[in-house]
């Protein structure tokens, strides 16, 4: 059965850092693409990061480019998500989804929230 759990969400201030962590089971996780995806309060869902099965090839949503770092450890079944330079706008529920294009499987999300 595939589970997926985010942790790692927190109040932060602007400017700050936060690493999100996914642990995955009940699949072949090194076989698999993974994504972050993320909703903020009234909004729809936004794919932000993608990270190719164990090639490590990665990519961003361009609201998040060059702040954000997605990275999996496939010994572990777990995908992060490192956070840097937030801002209130990345306020938002980020889930783990597996694949790239079409998520089949998501997380119950952790709250990210970022405010001084």
């Amino acid at each position: 059965q595939v589970q997926l759990v985010e942790s790692g969400g927190a109040l932060v201030q602007p400017g700050g850092s936060l690493t999100l962590s996914c642990a995955a089971s009940g699949f072949t996780f090194s076989s698999r693409s993974m994504s972050w995806v993320r909703q903020a309060p009234g909004k729809g869902p936004e794919w932000i990061s993608g990270i190719h099965k164990q090639d490590g090839s990665t990519t961003y949503a361009d609201s998040v480019k060059g702040r954000f770092t997605i990275s999996r450890d496939n010994a572990k079944n777990t995908l992060y998500l490192q956070m840097n330079s937030l801002k209130p706008e990345d306020t938002a529920l980020y889930y783990c989804v597996r694949n790239l294009v079409t998520g089949d499987y998501w997380g119950k999300g952790t709250l990210v929230t970022v405010s001084s």
